[in-house]
Order: structure tokens, then C-alpha cells, then sequence
């Protein structure tokens, strides 16, 4: 069973992932701040961290700056998938800096993009 980070702020959508991702056999921890996430990143082991950009306390890049106390930078590029509405060319480029991979939301095909958090 993958042990799942999901760090977003917007609710309908975490609870909708979560209960999604459950489905598909995942164990799900979520949560809507980014400075709870870092909290649970440093006691907990996750199998893939799903990490939305823009929260409302900080930003995605924080958490996983902060992250980098704990993981290699080749981890966090296996660890974290980044979430967003906003993928700006810099975005993208900061986000290839850690090796993450970006998703777009809205996501165009759910199954696929479930499958991706799964991988």
C-alpha cells in the first residue's frame, strides 16, 4: 500500500483526490498547510508526496526546501509531484531545478493523472 502526502489547500479538491486515491488501494494523509506538511514529512515516511504550489501559509517550493533536510535531491525528485493552476516558465524551470515532476490543474484526464501520483 503507497503511503501518500497530499498538501492542498483547496478542500473539495484534497477530499476529492484523497477519496479517489484511497480507492485505488493508497493510504492518504492530507493536509491544506504547508507547514503542517513539513511537520509530517519529518516523522513520517511517504511513498510520494503530492504537493500543491501556491498553499496559503507558503509556497510548494518552501516545503520542499525545507524537505531537503531530510532527502537527497534525487529522492525529492522520485518523493514529490507538484500540483498547480499557475505553471509559468519560471515555474517550470524551478521545478526541473529539484527534478519534480509539474501537473496542471485542471487535470485533463483524472486516471492518468491518479496513476501518475501512484507510480
Amino acid at each position: 500500500m503507497k503511503k501518500i502526502l497530499l498538501i492542498e489547500d483547496e478542500l473539495l479538491l484534497q477530499k476529492s483526490l484523497k477519496k479517489l486515491l484511497e480507492r485505488k488501494g493508497a493510504q492518504v494523509i492530507e493536509t491544506s498547510s504547508g507547514k503542517e506538511a513539513i511537520n509530517k514529512i519529518e516523522t513520517n515516511n511517504f511513498d510520494r508526496i503530492i504537493c500543491d504550489l501556491m498553499l496559503q501559509d507558503i509556497s510548494g517550493f518552501d516545503v520542499i526546501e525545507e524537505s531537503k533536510k531530510k532527502y537527497s535531491l534525487n529522492e525529492i525528485s522520485q518523493l514529490f509531484i507538484i500540483i498547480t493552476a499557475y505553471s509559468s516558465r519560471q515555474v517550470l524551470e524551478k521545478a526541473k531545478a529539484y527534478g519534480c515532476l509539474v501537473i496542471g490543474k485542471p487535470f485533463d484526464d483524472i486516471n492518468a493523472t491518479l496513476e501518475l501520483f501512484l507510480k
